[in-house]
This record gives C-alpha cells, sequence and structure tokens, in this order.
C-alpha cells in the first residue's frame, strides 16, 4: 500500500447502488466514488465493498460494448477498462450497466447511478454509505450453489451438514452471510484514495 499525502478532492461524484443479482434476501452496497475514476480503478472499489479478492476475470458491460482487461480478456474485451471513465460511460442518474466476475461462478452485479453531483468536504472517496449481507465468498460456486449452502447453514438438521463443514474449514475464517461490516469496508477502500 502506498502512503499519500494530502487526497485531492475530485470535482465530481457517482453515488452507486450496486446489487448482487439473483439472490435473496439482496446483497447490495451503496458506494460514492470519483466520476473520474477508470472502469479498471471501480473494479478495485466493487472487489472491496464485496469482499472479493481479486482471483478471478472480469468485465463490465455498458449497453453492448464490453469493458475489461485487454491484456487479460485479448478479444473478449470491446473496450479498454483502464481508459474508460465513469463519468463518460455513465454520465447521468439513472443509468444502468452490469459488473460480471468470475466468468466459471458468474457473479453478475447490476450498478445504478443514483446521483451524480459534488463532492462533499472533508470526505474521502471512494466510500461505502451502507449496504446488506455479506458478500459470497470467492469460489464458493454462484447464485444457486451460494443459496444453497446458506440455506443448509441455517437448517443444523441439514443432511448436507458434511458438505457443509468442509465449505467452512476451506473458507479458514468464520462466515455469517448475514453480516455487513461497514467500518471495515471503509478501512479496506483507503487504500484507493487518491
Amino acid at each position: 500500500m502506498t502512503t499519500r499525502r494530502a487526497s485531492k478532492q475530485p470535482t465530481s461524484v457517482h453515488q452507486l447502488h450496486v446489487t448482487l443479482r439473483d439472490i435473496q434476501p439482496p446483497i447490495w452496497r451503496r458506494i460514492v466514488v470519483p466520476s473520474d475514476f477508470t472502469l479498471a480503478e471501480l473494479h478495485d472499489v466493487l472487489q472491496e465493498v464485496v469482499g472479493w479478492h481479486h482471483s478471478h476475470l472480469h468485465d463490465f458491460r455498458v449497453g453492448k460494448v464490453t469493458y475489461g482487461d485487454p491484456d487479460l480478456l485479448q478479444d473478449l474485451a470491446d473496450q479498454d477498462e483502464r481508459e474508460a471513465r465513469l463519468g463518460e460511460i455513465a454520465p447521468k442518474p439513472r443509468k444502468r450497466f452490469q459488473y460480471t466476475y468470475d466468468f466459471g461462478d458468474n457473479w453478475e452485479l447490476d450498478v445504478l447511478v443514483e446521483a451524480v453531483g459534488l463532492p462533499e468536504p472533508g470526505i474521502r472517496y471512494p466510500s461505502c454509505l451502507a449496504g446488506e449481507r455479506a458478500g459470497p465468498p470467492d469460489d464458493s460456486g454462484g447464485t444457486w450453489r451460494y443459496a444453497y449452502l446458506v440455506e443448509a447453514m441455517a437448517d443444523h438438521d441439514s443432511p448436507d451438514r458434511e458438505e457443509l463443514e468442509e465449505f467452512l474449514e476451506w473458507l479458514d475464517e468464520p462466515f455469517d452471510p448475514e453480516a455487513f461490516d461497514l467500518k471495515s469496508v471503509n478501512k479496506r477502500l483507503r487504500r484507493y484514495v487518491r
């Protein structure tokens, strides 16, 4: 992690509502990021707020255009995410786009621009304002498998208890699907403050 001097306030910020698709009850986050963030920088922020570990490929879809890292995706990305800025691809409120992480598990996040405006004095960006529920762990199998594991965790008499115990042991840390720690998320986001 690099040490930064005084952080420079962005000229504008985007408030985004991010929801993990096909999970009930919903897993969501409300974040505020500088409007001049590239999609590559937004990828880093999304990884932190959901709790993933940058272990898999990803892309963004805005309309019919796919953005990604051309060094990793080769011909799968139409545009370079390192050159596309949030304020350019989604300049106004109500604009929607999609972020996909881990093409095997296929986690899809719907991103909605809720507001675009001036930064608040004294606030460091990016920041997370709110959220609900823990993000699914990396490599937990996609939406259907994650829902199955959460259901098995809630049912102490589940016939799949042994498989669940193996999964929890593989995680190597306690996991509560209902937990969301806003303070911890914002602490992790500090490394992306310019």
